[in-house]
């Protein structure tokens, strides 16, 4: 889906908003109407703030694609995540232990490292790829909130509708899209669907924390991607970055099976 939203920079950012929201509405409603899932929700407040809060992400993040590199994008990124953990743990109580909090640290760091050695990225961008990762983070909280409170499509639907909504208001710096661009126009729209069915319905079954570093593996076919289709190459210091972050998925991964025994083990003594 980003990548394909990497290949519309020529239209404005909230009209690609809209064709990925449309895209995905024209699946998800009929569907829900069909199967009577809740169109309206129980949580109007709490569904709308989590569409409003995933557009601001998910805007800033389309402009971004449109001025740098989609690797460096999506590394740069991977701080909601981290964002999206650290505030589960403040505001949801959900536990993180020490080996997930140094996991946390090093993927940072990685981060950090490729956005240094990345002369492409200017700082304007960071601004916005920052600004993207603290309201994915803020999304994943809010997805957590309202897991055991609505169905995750009544979330998707939520967020559907309300791109769509603020993505006319634009409509004054719309363009029809040319013939090359269809693919990607319908394109965004279904794997955005996938990639929303599946972070949504995840986020419903595991703490944020679990599923964090997860992301990161999207890294990794942004690279490819981006290599085979953008030209886009990086050298050996954006590498190790990505090392880091790899390094610091692996250390979380290891860090909640400690926690998972170290539970297992109290309960049976209990």
């Amino acid at each position: 889906m980003n990548a394909m939203a990497k290949q519309l920079s020529n239209l404005h950012p909230m009209q690609v908003v809209f064709l990925r929201a449309l895209g995905t509405f024209v699946f998800i409603f009929p569907y829900m109407l069909w199967h009577k899932v809740s169109i309206i929700g129980k949580n109007v407040g709490m569904l709308t703030a989590r569409a409003l809060v995933g557009i601001v992400s998910l805007a800033t993040f389309f402009i971004c694609l449109q001025r740098i590199p989609l690797a460096s994008a999506v590394s740069m990124r991977y701080l909601g995540p981290v964002f999206g953990a650290i505030m589960a743990y403040y505001f949801l109580k959900e536990k993180i232990n020490n080996w997930q909090w140094l996991s946390f640290v090093i993927s940072f760091s990685g981060v950090l490292v490729i956005k240094g050695f990345d002369l492409r990225i200017d700082y304007l961008s960071l601004v916005l790829v920052l600004t993207s990762a603290l309201f994915l983070g803020t999304v994943f909280v809010i997805i957590r909130y309202l897991s055991t409170r609505e169905h995750y499509l009544t979330i998707i639907n939520y967020f559907m509708v309300v791109s769509m909504l603020l993505g006319v208001c634009f409509i004054n710096r719309w363009r029809m899209p040319g013939g090359d661009e269809w693919p990607a126009v319908i394109g965004s729209g279904v794997f955005g669907l996938i990639g929303q069915v599946f972070m949504t319905k995840a986020y419903q079954l595991v703490e944020a924390s679990v599923l964090a570093p997860f992301k990161y593996a999207g890294l990794i076919y942004a690279l490819i991607i981006g290599y085979f289709f953008f030209q886009e190459t990086f050298t050996l210091m954006p590498l190790l970055g990505i090392g880091l972050i790899v390094l610091g998925m692996l250390l979380n991964i290891y860090g909640k099976r400690q926690q998972l025994i170290t539970k297992t083990s109290q309960n049976a003594s209990s």
